[in-house]
């Protein structure tokens, strides 16, 4: 993939008039009568909610030996991490701070039926409708604008996942002129056996207080079993920017799994992009993941930042972003009560971000 490398230089050679700040931003004052017109997103991988890397790893070994006991110990720490319960927490961030738009990813649709086993085992969640429910229970109007279909894990008769991209938008307060979703030209593909990894995105053209934006979820591919997969990562970056309008605001949020000076990074940056924790943060290292896989960790213990929201078209005086963004899910007091123990409410921390509008 190294002919993707000459085609990011490219990217960045070109660049763009709108330049990143570095520089601190001055905050605005939300909700006073003297605030500057803002959007206001969030993005949170929401998280399967068990090691699904351990159970590949076993599915792909010629031995079968090791595929059940791996799956077992998936289906168990599925139970203690109970995402009911998470997206419970997650509908009450969402209802204190209202954003206009929600980018989501691994929204997944998990199908486990093992009474054909002998075992007393069934298990359907569906991520997106009950997020959806404890939305609407909080009096709250969350539609679907976009999603987008991604990894497909069908590795034995009765167990099935299937894994999303997904943009929520307010609908009392946003109008969608246009939607949609694609998976990448490049992918991973077949891991194993009923296994295939694809990544994707997820888009709307929206009108807010009449004005029109564009806002994108993504989750890039991550690295897999010691394989770093920054190459893979760049070209799908590459793709979804080459896809993006230059006349109107965009807003790129989501899990892009790779660090700040990564190739990744790089493209967005010379796309004309800012980085909204670092111009909004200057100075936090702002780590978003990750928690241990069944969330019983009593504190954070990150290691990387790889959520992010970025905007373009954004600019306010003196060529700064403005706003405030913040973490969701790094501190005790996230912690939610689960079945077994404390969890938190997914691997990620999610991301707020209040963005004036120029």
């Amino acid at each position: 993939m190294s002919r993707y490398l000459s085609l990011a230089l490219a990217v960045l050679a070109v660049g763009c008039a709108e330049r990143t700040s570095t520089g601190p931003s001055a905050d605005f004052r939300v909700g006073s009568p003297d605030a500057a017109p803002s959007i206001t997103v969030m993005t949170q991988n929401l998280y399967v909610g068990a090691d699904v890397d351990l159970v590949i790893g076993a599915l792909a070994t010629p031995d079968p030996s090791d595929d059940f006991p791996a799956l077992r110990l998936a289906i168990q720490t599925l139970g203690n991490t109970d995402y009911p319960t998470r997206a419970a927490a997650i509908a009450d961030r969402i209802a204190r701070e209202r954003p206009h738009v929600v980018g989501l990813q691994e929204v997944s649709v998990i199908d486990i039926d093992l009474t054909g086993l002998g075992l007393p085992i069934v298990v359907h969640l569906d991520f997106l409708q009950i997020l959806q429910a404890e939305l609407a229970e909080r009096g709250l109007n969350y539609a679907v604008a976009a999603q987008v279909r991604n990894i497909v894990a069908e590795p034995l008769l009765g167990i099935s996942l299937v894994d999303h991209d997904a943009l929520l938008v307010d609908a009392d307060r946003v109008t969608v002129t246009s939607a949609g979703g694609q998976n990448f030209a490049l992918n991973v593909g077949v891991v194993a056996p009923g296994v295939e990894l694809k990544r994707g995105w997820v888009w709307a053209d929206v009108v807010i207080d009449g004005a029109p934006y564009r806002f994108v979820s993504t989750h890039a591919e991550a690295d897999l079993a010691g394989a770093h997969l920054s190459e893979l990562r760049l070209a799908q970056v590459l793709e979804l920017v080459a896809s993006l309008p230059a006349d109107r605001p965009v807003v790129v949020m989501g899990d892009l799994n790779d660090v700040p000076g990564s190739l990744m990074y790089q493209v967005m940056a010379g796309a004309g992009f800012t980085d909204g924790w670092a111009a909004l943060r200057p100075g936090v290292v702002g780590f978003t993941c990750c928690h241990r896989s069944d969330l019983s960790n009593q504190v954070a213990a990150f290691s990387q930042r790889i959520d992010y929201v970025f905007a373009r078209g954004m600019l306010g005086d003196g060529g700064r972003l403005l706003g405030k963004i913040d973490r969701f899910g790094e501190v005790p007091a996230d912690r939610t009560a689960g079945p077994a123990y404390p969890i938190w409410p997914s691997d990620h921390v999610g991301i707020v971000a209040t963005l004036a509008r120029p």
